[in-house]
């Protein structure tokens, strides 16, 4: 290691003991030895299930917003409708304000996050960083919080639980796509987008060698420069 690079630290969050932080084999943890709290996970074997995880989201959420979310029948009269067309009816009856936030936080925000993190995802996969790697790590990081998928499912299903007693309620496509990507998203927040700095930071020295025309400098030699 570099003397001139100072250690990455890690603290164990139970006991607030500081150790240094290292490149783990594929599908391996780090445990803290005082306490034996999980420390943090081989970035590379998470860095597949989240890439895998992402897609089936994006695709998810596609259908989830291509079908209708239920359809009520009352009194012989049926009608349904998407999430595209419940925002277009908030914004005809006046609530402009409202239709803006149900479309950012349930549709904008999450598909953003889904597009950036497929663009930095599948080019590290492949060894090397894509362009705007930095800024858009930090736009992941700033759209996160308002990305609202969950409380959105969870709205819908009181308001079922209260249309049930005035119509009958027939569940269609999207609902059902809804809550699994729901339950896609606990899994892709779960990932922190600071990790992929690691693995930009060692794939660094190597692509500027292939550009350069020179072979790429192992890690254990420049671990012992």
């Amino acid at each position: 290691m570099n003397a001139n690079e100072p250690d990455e630290l890690i603290a164990c969050h139970e006991c607030d003991a500081l150790f240094k932080k290292r490149e783990l084999p594929n599908r391996t943890s780090a445990k803290c030895p005082r306490c034996g709290s999980l420390l943090y996970r081989s970035i590379s074997s998470n860095l597949d299930k989240i890439c895998a995880m992402t897609l089936a989201a994006l695709v998810t959420f596609v259908i989830a917003q291509a079908f209708p979310i239920v359809e009520l029948d009352a009194n012989g009269l049926t009608s349904d409708t998407t999430l595209i067309g419940a925002i277009v009816a908030l914004w005809n009856e006046q609530m402009e304000v409202m239709a803006v936030l149900v479309f950012c936080s349930t549709i904008l925000f999450p598909l953003c996050e889904l597009i950036a993190l497929l663009y930095v995802l599948l080019p590290l996969r492949a060894g090397h960083v894509p362009p705007g790697f930095n800024g858009l790590l930090r736009m992941i990081q700033f759209v996160r919080p308002w990305g609202m998928i969950e409380v959105f499912m969870l709205g819908v299903l009181v308001t079922l639980v209260k249309m049930v007693s005035i119509a009958r309620v027939i569940p269609e496509a999207a609902l059902f796509a809804f809550g699994a990507l729901t339950l896609m998203f606990a899994v892709v927040v779960s990932f922190d987008p600071r990790a992929l700095w690691d693995i930009a930071s060692r794939l660094g020295p190597r692509e500027v060698a292939r550009r350069d025309g020179a072979p790429p400098v192992p890690t254990d030699a420049r671990q012992k420069s």
